[in-house]
Parts: structure tokens; C-alpha cells; sequence
């Protein structure tokens, strides 16, 4: 009995140790909504200070001016910088050109996409879906650099694109046409994924319906498929559309003389050492995917995310 007894009895300091464990354990089983508050407060603390914060640091940076003698910031707030860009012509087209270019990235984008994330969730077999899913995702895991850099070589005169449209300097060569044939290149993944996986929850049965009703194959993708997967295609030109916007490496590597918002900021940085109005200039993309956010919020768009 004594055995027994010694066996069943704690061992020293384990019921002072596991009492107030067990208590706390017991708490947060009742209170949920602190389980959730410790779960979620390192990531929300990091959202806040390291994403957040440096937006903030840039808006109130955007507001600082550099004296034009002395090369010192003035940290006094001032619209000067924004009247400045909204008052010269060369910025305003440049801002214009920005925005056309991403949007033309994101129709050319769009309009591939389409049909081959519909082949890939509609047609295709489930091991040659595997494949086509891997074909699309090897470019990401290449650096951007490598691309943008083999991309310049295949669209120099005499390069291979050159030499496919016949040679003597038939070929787009560098400049506007190029960077949007190259960022469309870089950003296709991005909107091929969604639709993809937009069409795969897709019910075939739908389809099915639209034929035997007699809908043929156009019908049926411009009434039925089109209409569910315009979220889908929204979501991927979240990623199309601001990724073009902000981007100034393809076009320094492939634009030529082509000037859009990312080269501006750049030149800002660098070369003219005017932060303010680099910051400034750097707001731009940020209030135009602000406001693109909203309009496209009640359409479901974020859900595909």
C-alpha cells in the first residue's frame, strides 16, 4: 500500500509548478478573444510599425523640402512638392504614361491569361495541369534581373526578336513598347493563378447546362464563364497593375529613353538627392492603388487574394 501510495502521490514542487499552468491553460480556454490578441500581436505589431510606419514616414517626408542653397532638409510641412507635380507638364505625362502602361500591361496579361488558365482548369488532364501549373511558376523562382537582362539581349538590333521580324532594325528595340512587353512578360503568372484558380471552382455542371440549352462554346464563355471569374481577373490585375506601376528596373534596363514614376524616384534619390520629392513622387503609385482598391472592393476581388 505504501508503494502505491508513493507512486500516486505528486512529485515534490509539481503540483506549485503545474497548478498555476493549468489555471492560466483553463483561463485562455474561456477567453478566447485573449488567445486570439496574443496569437495575432506579433504580426499586427510588425504590419503596424514595419509597413504602416514607413508608409507614414513617407507621406510626412513628402511634406519636407531641400533648400535649394545649402542642400538641407527643412522639416517644415509644405504642399510644394505635390503643387510641383501637378503643376509641371512633364511630371503630369509622366504619371499619365505610368498608369497607361500598367493598364496595358494588365489587358495583354488579362487577355493570355484567359485562355490558358481556362485550358489548364477545363481541358487539360490532371497530370498535364501539374506540368502546365509548373511551366508557370519556374519563372518566379528566377531573378528578376536574369529576365529583364535576357530580355534586353533577345530585343536588341540584331537579337533574336530582331531577327524573327526580319532583321535591319524591324524589331521593337528598347523603349516604350518594349518595357511593356517585358513587365507583361514579368507580371503574367500573376494573373494567370487567379483566373486558373477562379475556373477551377467553376461547377462544370454550368457549362454542361449552357450546351444542352444550345449555347455554343463563345456563348458559353461570354454568358456563363466570363461573368464568375471577372473577381478572379480583378485580383490578378490588383498584382498586374500595381507591380507596372511602381516599376523603374525593367524600364532602366529596356526603356530606352522612357521615363515613367519608378525612374523619377530614382533620379530623386540618387543623382538629384531630393528625398522629399522622391517621396512625394513615390505617393503617387500609392494613392492610385488606394483608390483603384476601393472601387474594386465590393466586387469580390479581395476574396480571390
Amino acid at each position: 500500500m505504501s508503494a502505491v501510495s508513493t507512486v500516486d502521490r505528486p512529485v515534490g514542487g509539481a503540483t506549485a509548478a503545474g497548478g498555476p499552468v493549468r489555471r492560466l491553460a483553463s483561463w485562455l480556454h474561456r477567453h478566447g478573444w485573449v488567445r486570439l490578441t496574443a496569437l495575432l500581436s506579433a504580426p499586427m505589431a510588425w504590419l503596424v510599425v514595419a509597413y504602416l510606419g514607413s508608409l507614414a514616414v513617407l507621406l510626412i517626408s513628402s511634406l519636407w523640402t531641400v533648400n535649394s542653397f545649402t542642400g538641407q532638409l527643412v522639416r517644415e510641412p509644405t504642399l510644394d512638392n505635390f503643387r510641383t507635380i501637378f503643376a509641371e507638364p512633364v511630371y503630369r505625362n509622366v504619371a499619365v504614361r505610368s498608369v497607361a502602361v500598367a493598364v496595358a500591361v494588365t489587358i495583354i496579361d488579362a487577355l493570355i491569361a484567359l485562355p490558358m488558365a481556362f485550358f489548364m482548369a477545363k481541358v487539360a488532364s490532371p497530370r498535364v495541369r501539374a506540368w502546365l501549373v509548373i511551366a508557370i511558376l519556374t519563372p518566379l523562382w528566377a531573378s528578376y534581373l536574369v529576365k529583364a537582362y535576357s530580355w534586353r539581349v533577345m530585343l536588341a538590333n540584331g537579337g533574336p526578336v530582331d531577327w524573327l521580324l526580319g532583321g535591319a532594325g524591324n524589331g521593337p528595340g528598347y523603349g516604350l513598347t518594349a518595357t511593356i512587353l517585358v513587365l507583361a512578360y514579368l507580371w503574367l503568372p500573376y494573373m494567370i493563378l487567379p483566373i486558373y484558380a477562379g475556373l477551377d471552382r467553376l461547377p462544370n455542371s454550368l457549362m454542361e447546362a449552357s450546351a444542352d440549352l444550345g449555347g455554343r462554346g463563345g456563348r458559353t464563355f461570354s454568358s456563363i464563364v466570363l461573368p464568375m471569374i471577372v473577381p478572379s481577373v480583378i485580383a490578378g490585375s490588383i498584382f498586374t497593375f500595381s507591380l507596372s506601376l511602381g516599376d523603374y528596373i525593367t524600364v532602366q534596363i529596356v526603356g530606352g529613353k522612357t521615363q515613367l514614376i519608378g525612374n523619377l524616384v530614382y533620379a530623386n534619390i540618387g543623382a538629384a538627392n531630393n528625398l522629399p520629392f522622391a517621396a512625394a513622387l513615390a505617393t503617387i503609385p500609392v494613392f492610385i492603388m488606394i483608390g483603384y482598391l476601393v472601387a474594386v472592393r465590393r466586387s469580390g476581388a479581395l476574396d480571390e487574394l
